[in-house]
């Protein structure tokens, strides 16, 4: 028995530490996953392919706070240790305290494939897209494809709409269409998150489709920097403006971002007058409006002003479960319960790239542990971004918002008349305190001049029936919880 007995407690020993290293592979992979999106946005869709997107998690050694970060090829290790170490390191240090260092090398079981040389040869015979330059030197007689930065999955027919960005949507697929349109430039102003760089994908896809041997180049402010920089240090600015002029279609993104750039500015303002003289077409992005950026010269400011300033607001309830609704057919036959989504889209608010990436954890959390998605793993597993969005809703906020909404008196809440006009309110309030609040059935009571918990729980069953049935009943709870959720 003695044997035995230590044999099982061995065993339950391993199990635990792989358990435990399991977790921590997940929570590694779910940083990697918003550090890589993050990447993908400030370097583009091509340089994140060619270098960020080859790397491979390894193991982070505890004692030294060492993450191993292997890439395939020893050239590749080596421009991304050049170039991108410490963005990486940066990033890592944010998304996990336990991350100190890092380490970038070649995958120890890797074979060695082909590298690419720097005359732009792969192994295969193929065009190689280092740099930012060698991408913009990429102009042939074909036009672009994908290969100018344009993330293949954002599309206008991978954008879900709703009543907070259908006007960004339409002008947007205005600017695309091959007739002239009517405003250039476009402005698409909107908080992180929002969609504003799906767009602007969207918007170059489209244009592709119609011009097949246009020219476009989209970029974020920071890139338009760096190469405005390095041409300016090498002499090469004539080449710069040649390159930049020659475009059919510019989309510049967080533009925000040149602020104070003084000599950027009016190269950038000179390139906007070239281009809206040749009748091309400009597409410019920021969180904040032309008029909110600091720092900016009024001529530039004039410029970025003179088309159509599209704003995005923050996504409502609805449009956030529209969206959430409209990946799951990703990850079929995997099923996603309608309470987890209806959980997601109403406590992730802040914007849509932290919502659609709560889905895709919690998933990837489900397939690889290969548990059932359900509304306890939610709680369990997105904590992190859960408690960044929370934003504590009060029964007496919730009152307070309904009795103005309906024009009754505040005392009508707590009150024993039972006239409908004051029945019906204080029942949608019930049912606001139960899906917006952690209150219990009781507590809710409580704060309803000290009714049972029956007489709450038939409410909140009364106006989800008549949210089914009666338009006007779910119109009234889809504008009170818009307000509250504001």
């Amino acid at each position: 028995m003695g044997p035995s007995k230590g044999r099982s407690s061995a065993e339950t020993r391993d199990v635990a530490e792989n358990n435990m290293e399991d977790r921590e592979a997940l929570d590694l992979a779910a940083d990697w996953a918003d550090i890589s999106q993050g990447l993908r946005k400030d370097l583009g869709h091509q340089l994140f392919t060619q270098w960020i997107k080859p790397i491979q998690l390894g193991k982070l050694n505890k004692e030294s706070g060492t993450l191993d970060l292997y890439l395939p090829t020893e050239f590749s290790a080596n421009w991304v240790n050049e170039r991108y170490r410490d963005r990486l390191s940066l990033a890592w240090k944010i998304a996990s305290s336990e991350v100190r260092h890092i380490a970038i090398t070649v995958h120890p079981g890797r074979r060695k494939i082909a590298d690419f040389n720097l005359r732009g040869q792969d192994g295969f015979g193929h065009r190689a897209a280092n740099d930012a330059t060698m991408a913009m030197e990429s102009i042939g007689d074909d036009g672009f494809t994908s290969s100018i930065g344009l993330d293949p999955t954002q599309t206008f027919a991978a954008f879900v709409t709703g009543t907070t960005n259908v006007l960004a949507k339409n002008a947007a697929e205005r600017m695309s269409k091959a007739e002239k349109p009517q405003f250039s430039p476009l402005y698409l102003k909107a908080a992180t998150g929002q969609g504003k760089t799906h767009l602007m994908h969207a918007i170059g896809h489209s244009y592709l489709q119609a011009f097949p041997r246009a020219r476009i180049f989209y970029c974020s402010a920071e890139r338009f920097m760096v190469e405005f920089v390095q041409a300016l240090k090498s002499n090469e600015m004539i080449e710069f403006k040649g390159r930049l002029r020659a475009f059919d279609l510019l989309l510049v993104d967080d533009i925000q971002f040149i602020i104070g750039k003084a000599a950027a500015q009016e190269e950038l303002l000179y390139t906007i007058d070239a281009l809206l003289a040749e009748g091309k077409r400009l597409v410019f992005a920021a969180d904040r409006a032309p008029q909110a950026l600091d720092g900016v010269e009024p001529r530039l400011l004039s410029r970025l002003s003179m088309g159509l300033v599209a704003d995005i607001q923050p996504a409502d309830i609805e449009l956030r479960r529209s969206i959430l609704e409209s990946k799951l057919t990703r990850f079929a036959p995997l099923e996603v319960p309608g309470d987890v989504i209806d959980f997601l889209a109403r406590t992730v608010s802040r914007n849509v790239r932290e919502l659609v990436g709560g889905l895709n954890k919690l998933i990837a959390y489900a397939q690889l542990t290969g548990q059932e998605v359900s509304l306890q793993l939610a709680e369990e597993q997105l904590t992190d971004i859960l408690s960044a969005n929370r934003r504590r809703i009060t029964i007496d906020e919730i009152q307070r918002t309904v009795c103005q909404f309906y024009r009754i008196d505040r005392s009508e809440m707590s009150s024993k008349r039972r006239a409908r006009a004051v029945v019906r309110p204080r029942q949608v309030a019930m049912y606001l305190a139960k899906v917006l609040t952690p209150r219990s059935y009781p507590e809710i009571g409580r704060k309803f001049g000290g009714r049972d918990h029956s007489t709450v729980i038939h409410a909140v069953r009364l106006i989800e029936d008549l949210r089914e049935r009666d338009a006007d009943m779910d119109g009234d709870v889809r504008s009170l919880l818009r307000q509250l959720e504001s």
